[in-house]
């Protein structure tokens, strides 16, 4: 979890569109967002109900997980569509996940580029 987080203010900061991050909990969760609004809200978290894993979260009205599963499914297990999931006997696909985290960090941005294109 440490290494994600630090994943994800890594990309925030290499990113001067991204900006700033709050840091809180949303359902008891770990969440991150960019302050300036270029992104939504990831959280992750680990579950008693699921030991062997950490996922990370994505709001499901978006087309963030229908794109990691398709772009980067060689990668990353997904579930339904919100959740990217980390099986703790895999090594973490670095590149892979920080595309995907990059993509939440930049989905209002990016999604007001394409209607202006």
């Amino acid at each position: 979890m440490l290494t994600i987080r630090g994943w994800i203010f890594d990309i925030a900061q290499s990113d001067q569109t991204i900006g700033p991050l709050t840091e809180s909990l949303k359902w008891g969760e770990p969440a991150w967002r960019a302050k300036s609004g270029s992104g939504i809200t990831i959280r992750a978290d680990w579950k008693a109900k699921t030991p062997d894993q950490v996922m990370v979260f994505f709001d499901c009205k978006t087309d963030l997980i229908d794109r990691t599963r398709s772009l980067l499914s060689a990668d990353l297990t997904c579930e339904g569509n919100r959740a990217i999931i980390l099986p703790f006997d895999q090594p973490l696909t670095e590149q892979a996940l920080k595309t995907a985290l990059g993509w939440a960090l930049t989905y209002h941005l990016d999604r007001k580029a394409a209607g202006s294109a």
